[in-house]
């Protein structure tokens, strides 16, 4: 299955393009799926279809959806106090009212993700495509899986339910009650489910596309989105270059602004596969103003970046770790190694990493950032190396 996340700085038209791209992408031929992440409904607006917590048909081959996280969060509580109703009478709590509660900021974002969980799951569809936040909010939603993963790790190790029976014993030996069997088996399921949205989000097959319209600020927006997917990881396609004016007006007052926007895309072609999209002189509405759009379909993602460990072991006596940061700056540049991790900050950004198992046994001999890549030095530690090499 194919995943295609779409996100851009605000403003920039990343809904109606994300519906334009699924109406392409059905009209290849494709089984398409488009899910909205807005709470008022702009992806409906786009389509001229409403769209809400149940999957509706918007064109021919193509389903559009926006999850409910009030539903959701409702849902998941309820669920949540039935698990842990032994505890809730021992305190003496009384229980919530699903019509009472309403969901807690971070909810909608949660939702999403199970949405596109599910939608990758299910083989309903062939292509997914996903309206993602705009991008800052979009970056922070695509690193929550893998984070709050190893936060669950790290508070709720799985080799500690090993003792489940030494548990009642400890606790009376501690004065302190132990973690309940509801808490273990929460954790490992939320490991698990976290697990699958960080495998689609992963996958070969699921690309970023950014959506920007040129000018100072959308090279800004670009630049800084560029960086984050970079230390996510996360492949690219095109970069959609939404409210192209026209070169050939009669109207003399938009000669700075088509020059401005000449100038951003040919500054955009040197390093991105850049897709131009004309600007219509309205709000597109429905399927017609989408198709008139010509944006691109399903295309090939660029390789991954990988993060490749070279051996220069016999010339240099060290092993370099390289990881491509497309812009990065190296006075907002940061490195710490941890134990068996290392935390890369780059400019707004960062993520903590498990290192590969032959840098383990290193120590960080020094660091250097060029031409978009940075490259980590590990020299072997004589006390873990084997000594025949």
């Amino acid at each position: 299955m194919r995943t295609i996340l779409i996100t851009g700085p605000g403003g920039s038209g990343r809904t109606t393009l994300a519906a334009a791209t699924a109406l392409a992408v059905a009209a290849e031929g494709s089984r398409t799926l488009v899910l909205g992440a807005d709470r008022t409904d702009t992806l409906g607006a786009a389509l001229g279809v409403p769209t809400g917590p149940k999957p509706v048909e918007a064109a021919p081959r193509l389903t559009a959806w926006r999850p409910d996280p009030a539903g959701d969060f409702r849902r998941d509580l309820a669920a949540l106090q039935d698990r842990a109703s032994s505890a809730l009478d021992l305190l003496g709590a009384s229980r919530l009212d699903p019509e009472e509660l309403t969901p807690l900021p971070g909810a909608g974002e949660l939702a999403l993700l199970r949405a596109l969980r599910d939608a990758a799951l299910s083989e309903t569809y062939d292509t997914l495509v996903v309206d993602l936040p705009p991008a800052p909010e979009a970056l922070a939603l695509l690193a929550l899986p893998e984070e709050l993963g190893r936060y669950l790790r790290r508070l709720l190790p799985p080799e500690r339910q090993a003792a489940r029976a030494l548990r009642p014993v400890l606790g009376r030996l501690a004065g302190v009650p132990m973690p309940a069997e509801w808490l273990y088996e929460t954790a490992a399921r939320w490991d698990v489910e976290l697990g699958a949205v960080k495998a689609v989000i992963a996958d070969r097959g699921t690309v970023v596309r950014l959506v920007a319209e040129p000018g100072p600020a959308g090279g800004d927006a670009l630049r800084t989105a560029r960086l984050g997917l970079a230390l996510r990881g996360l492949r690219t396609d095109v970069v959609v270059a939404n409210r192209v004016l026209p070169e050939a007006s009669p109207d003399t007052w938009l000669a700075g602004p088509v020059a401005q926007q000449r100038k951003t895309l040919e500054e955009w072609r040197e390093s991105h596969d850049v897709r131009t999209v004309a600007h219509l002189g309205r709000d597109p509405r429905g399927t017609d103003d989408l198709t008139a759009l010509a944006v691109p379909g399903a295309g090939q993602p660029a390789p991954a970046a990988d993060w490749t460990v070279t051996d220069r072991l016999d010339t240099d006596g060290v092993l370099v770790w390289e990881i491509p940061l497309p812009g990065a700056i190296r006075e907002e540049l940061d490195l710490v190694r941890r134990g068996d991790e290392l935390v890369v900050t780059a400019g707004a950004f960062r993520r903590v990493v498990p290192l590969p198992s032959a840098l383990r046994r290193c120590t960080v001999d020094g660091a250097a950032l060029r031409e978009g890549a940075l490259r980590i030095r590990f020299a072997p530690d004589p006390k873990l190396w084997p000594q025949d090499r």
